[in-house]
């Protein structure tokens, strides 16, 4: 059974690139390019991990992780942050909203499946035998 992950990102390029390197590693990827369509999209089934952008055009990725953390129903799910908002207090504003991770773009595939893979307690997309 693999994980099931929502990608959330406005840039149809990062989309691109983060769903293709997690779907290699065998996840399955939901992908929607920003924080309302993801509202629209959490309720229709189960996710084990939410990456995010925080520079978004409708609800950012500060706002969405708030309500993801205010709601019950998917206030335990791993959150991970993407952004090309590398200062400081960017990352500490938003692992502070309850964010699990903070990654700095750009990055390199093995440095988006490691941390994504730690988000997840260090299982695969995909585990053999499931």
């Amino acid at each position: 059974m693999s994980h099931r992950v929502l990608l959330v990102d406005d840039s149809p390029t990062m989309r691109s690139f983060v769903a293709t390197t997690l779907e290699a590693d065998g996840y399955d990827v939901t992908q929607v390019q920003g924080g309302f369509q993801a509202l629209k999209v959490l309720p229709n089934g189960h996710f084990d991990l939410v990456i995010t952008d925080i520079n978004m055009p409708d609800i950012n990725g500060l706002e969405l992780i708030k309500f993801l953390r205010s709601n019950p129903a998917y206030q335990n799910t791993p959150v991970f942050i993407i952004s090309t908002e590398g200062r400081e207090r960017d990352r500490d504003r938003g692992l502070g909203l309850g964010a699990n991770a903070y990654l700095v773009k750009p990055f390199k595939p093995e440095q988006l499946l490691a941390v994504v893979r730690n988000c997840l307690g260090g299982s695969g997309g995909s585990e053999p035998g499931k």
